[in-house]
């Protein structure tokens, strides 16, 4: 018998995930397009980020870490290192800036490096393919696609139960319910 994980899990295809990839820019967008601010700068408490903290996020993502890791490892393999990631370039980068504005590029540049991504034509062979992350050592080309769908998900998560939790202490006694407020799994 199949356990219920199992049948939860399921290997990497390359065009599902460009296909999940391909969605996030207008999830995004409809989630968040059109917010008054004091939604989209709303965040968690003290070192937290809000929506409009991720989206800028996810711009300094397209333009430093995916695409340049996989092209790194496909010209490079393990040899080369991947240049250390700056998990906060965003602050500065997004200062000034609209929400709006920023959905925008984060669109553009989605679009573009999945473009980038589908002229390199790669090969099962070529997600095999290993390189050398900073942290966690050796990686394959599979691992780091696979985890640009999950961060998508993970971010996606993340902006939703900063926006869930605006609301934490009007929805009364139902809070015990709504597992994007409680934290409750399952």
């Amino acid at each position: 018998m199949t356990s219920p994980a199992a049948r939860t899990r399921r290997p990497f295809v390359l065009h599902e995930a460009l296909d999940l990839l391909t969605r996030t820019p207008a999830a995004l967008d409809a989630m968040l397009r059109g917010l008054p601010d004091h939604w989209v700068h709303a965040h968690e408490g003290a070192d937290t980020w809000s929506p409009f903290d991720v989206v800028g996020h996810l711009i300094h993502c397209e333009e430093t870490d995916w695409l340049v890791r996989a092209r790194i490892i496909m010209e490079h393999g393990d040899s080369k290192p991947f240049p250390a990631f700056d998990r906060f370039a965003q602050f500065e980068a997004s200062k000034g800036r609209t929400l709006a504005d920023l959905l925008d590029e984060f669109a553009g540049l989605r679009a573009q490096r999945l473009l980038e991504l589908a002229e390199m034509n790669l090969t099962d062979a070529d997600l095999d393919r290993r390189g050398q992350h900073p942290v966690f050592k050796s990686v394959t080309l599979r691992q780091l696609l696979a985890t640009w769908v999950a961060h998508d998900f993970d971010h996606i998560v993340q902006i939703s139960r900063v926006l869930a939790t605006q609301y934490a202490d009007e929805v009364g006694p139902w809070r015990e319910y709504l597992r994007v407020i409680s934290g409750k799994q399952g």
